[in-house]
């Protein structure tokens, strides 16, 4: 997807979030954030649009953060301001600018488009999870994006350059292994190279969980033990553990599930 079509998705995200968050109780619990309620999700969503404003605008990871007193301002009014805060600062730049990311290969606020208009359609649908409301349409292109992003940088990559969060899970010495009433298996042995396929409309990614990381390629085309399909909307809620296994086709060996479950959370964290 393109910077444009991103920055377009991320304003439709953004503005239904907002929607939600202005009607919802604030007291209402986030059940695919255990223990955040709606206030936690508008001021965690303020807080991250603000952080990425001082990214582009100075160049570094501001540090420390959040600034003081950030926590006390009254959620809506937080997320409403950071939201103005964040289009204004991307309005003028175009997505090749520089910006500071901790993703080595783009120091781009490209980047960050990208990031911020995944990061707000999943919150968005947490907000209205949580608000009781009709889940908007997720478009189909972003949703793959959404999917290829999650695997690439947050898998793949984060498993490379943070392997400390991945390697309990990736050799079996997690100490919440041997997870039972998932798919009627039990017990997470750790990685063995065998992969997993995931497949939508648009896309289709080999995930090969190894003893020190996993790799993802896109488009894979090697032999898989399991194999994924779903839409992109349901697969793209799926690996970001919004949606469950009732959301997703399974053929092969399930017994891999469990197993990359906790990569997917360990690489969300």
């Amino acid at each position: 997807m393109n910077g444009t079509r991103l920055r377009e998705c991320l304003d439709s995200d953004a503005a239904r979030l907002r929607e939600v968050v202005a009607v919802a109780d604030l007291a209402a619990p986030v059940p695919t954030c255990p223990e955040w309620t709606v206030a936690d999700l508008a001021q965690h969503v303020g807080a991250v649009y603000l952080h990425k404003v001082e990214c582009i605008r100075t160049g570094t990871n501001p540090d420390p953060w959040p600034p003081p007193g950030l926590a006390d301002e009254e959620p809506r009014a937080l997320l409403d301001r950071a939201w103005a805060a964040l289009s204004a600062e991307l309005a003028p730049r175009g997505a090749d600018s520089p910006a500071f990311t901790w993703y080595v290969p783009d120091q781009s606020v490209g980047f960050w488009i990208r990031r911020m208009a995944h990061e707000t359609v999943i919150h968005r649908v947490d907000a209205e999870l949580a608000a009781g409301a009709d889940r908007a349409a997720i478009p189909a292109d972003l949703a793959v994006d959404g999917v290829d992003e999650f695997l690439s940088v947050f898998i793949a990559y984060g498993s490379k350059v943070w392997p400390q969060d991945f390697e309990t899970v990736l050799t079996g010495d997690s100490a919440d292994s041997g997870e039972s009433g998932e798919s009627g298996v039990s017990g997470v042995d750790g990685a063995d190279g065998r992969a997993v396929r995931l497949v939508t409309e648009g896309g289709s990614w080999l995930v090969r969980p190894t003893k020190e990381l996993v790799e993802v390629t896109a488009g894979g085309t090697g032999e898989a033990a399991l194999t994924v399909t779903a839409n992109p909307a349901d697969l793209l809620l799926w690996v970001w553990q919004r949606a469950d296994d009732s959301a997703v086709s399974l053929d092969g060996d399930v017994t891999l599930l469990p197993l990359l479950r906790q990569i997917f959370r360990a690489g969300s964290q």
